[in-house]
C-alpha cells in the first residue's frame, strides 16, 4: 500500500491555491495526497490541474487556524479546523503523515492533542537542517520549547541523531552543544548543567561549539533552546534576504553571484522540518513556501514514514536516558 500524507490546504500565506498546487505535484510524483480544508474551495482549485494518473482526495474542514492566534483556545474553539482534521486523520490511520505550512504553533497543538509525546518529553520540538552553507547539520531545538531544562536538550540531542542517521544516512552523528565558547565551563546555567549529560550519554558528544562554527560542519547535532534557536534561525533568513537584496542592487537579481547568496537562506524551507517528539511523522514549513517547496515538505514525510523514523527516535531517546540515569526534573 501506498504511503499517503495528508496536507493541511488551508495553511499558508498563500492557502489554498499554493498548497493545492504542492499537492498536485508531490500527487504527479507518486504520492496519493489527501487535502484537509473548505471542500467547494479545494474541488474548484483542483479543477484547474491535469490530475491524470494522481491520487488526490479531499477531507472537509471548516475553518482555519492563523498565525498569532492562541492555538489552543482555537482549536477548543473550532475542532474542525483544516489542522486539527488533518492530525484527526493521520490519527484515525487514515493517513501516514501531515504536512502544514500554517500557523506552527496550532500544528504542533493539533499534533500533540491527537497523537501524544513521547514518554519523557512534555512538548515537541523543531529541528532539522537549516542553513544552506551547511545542509548536513541539523539545529535543535528552533523554537518549539523557550525555557528548557538539561534533560530535554539531551532528549534534543537523541531525536536529532536518531533523524541524522536514518534521513541524513550518518552512521555515527557527532553532537554538539551551542554555547559562547568550545571550553566546557563556558555558557549559561542551562548549557554548563547540560554538559555533564552528554558526556554520559552515549552519543558522540564533542563538545561546545560556537555559532560561527556550524558552518564548518562540526556536528551533525547541534543543540540549543529554543529561544536562542529561532533568534539564530531568524536572523540568518534576515541576513541572507538582506544580503541577496544588497548584492542583486549591483549585480543584478539574475546573477550567478546573486542566486548563490539566496542558497544561504533557509533550508527547511525547500523542504520542511519534522515535529521531533510527536508519535506520528509531522512536516512544518514555512508559511511563504512555493508549490515545489510544498512538494518536497510532502516527500520529505513520505520518506521520515518509510524509513519509521518515529520509532527510530523513541528507542534512540530511551536508551540516552537510561545511560545517563536522568529524570524529567533534571
Amino acid at each position: 500500500m501506498s504511503t499517503k500524507i495528508i496536507l493541511d490546504a488551508m495553511g499558508g500565506d498563500n492557502a489554498p491555491e499554493v498548497p493545492v498546487h504542492g499537492a498536485v505535484l508531490a500527487a504527479r510524483e507518486g504520492v496519493p495526497v489527501i487535502l484537509s480544508g473548505e471542500k467547494s474551495q479545494l474541488e474548484e482549485l483542483l479543477n484547474k490541474h491535469d490530475l491524470s494518473g494522481t491520487s488526490i482526495e479531499i477531507v472537509p474542514a471548516n475553518g482555519f487556524i492563523k498565525e498569532g492566534e492562541n492555538p489552543v483556545r482555537e482549536l477548543r474553539k473550532n475542532p474542525a479546523s483544516s489542522i486539527a482534521t488533518a492530525a484527526g486523520i493521520l490519527k484515525a490511520g487514515k493517513a501516514d503523515g501531515l504536512v502544514s505550512m500554517g500557523s506552527t504553533g496550532a500544528t504542533m497543538a493539533a499534533s500533540v492533542l491527537a497523537l501524544g509525546m513521547f514518554d519523557g518529553l512534555d512538548r515537541p520540538a523543531l529541528g532539522g537542517p537549516f542553513i544552506g552553507l551547511a545542509p548536513g547539520t541539523s539545529i535543535i531545538d528552533l523554537g518549539a520549547q523557550i525555557d528548557t531544562r538539561p534533560s530535554q536538550l539531551v532528549s534534543f540531542a537523541a531525536l536529532g541523531v536518531a533523524f541524522a542517521r536514518k534521513v541524513q544516512g550518518v552512521a555515527t552523528p557527532r553532537v554538539a552543544l551551542l554555547s559562547v565558547g568550545s571550553e566546557p565551563g563556558k555558557g549559561n546555567r542551562l548549557v554548563q548543567s547540560t554538559f555533564p549529560l552528554l558526556e554520559r550519554s552515549g552519543l558522540c558528544f564533542i563538545g561546545n561549539i560556537e555559532a560561527h562554527e556550524i558552518f564548518s560542519q562540526k556536528a551533525e547535532v547541534v543543540v540549543c533552546d529554543g529561544f536562542v534557536g529561532n533568534i539564530l534561525l531568524k536572523f540568518t533568513e534576515g541576513l541572507a534576504a538582506a544580503a541577496s537584496k544588497f548584492i542583486s542592487g549591483m549585480v543584478g537579481e539574475d546573477s550567478e553571484v546573486s542566486k548563490a547568496i539566496r542558497m544561504l537562506a533557509s533550508n527547511a524551507e525547500s523542504a520542511g522540518g519534522p515535529l521531533f517528539g510527536v508519535n506520528g511523522t509531522v512536516v512544518i514549513g514555512h508559511g511563504r513556501s512555493p508549490a515545489e517547496h510544498i512538494c518536497s515538505a510532502i516527500l520529505r514525510a513520505k520518506e521520515m514514514f518509510e524509513l519509521n523514523l518515529v520509532d527510530e527516535m523513541k528507542a534512540e531517546m530511551m536508551s540516552v536516558v537510561k545511560q545517563v540515569g536522568m529524570s524529567s526534573d533534571d
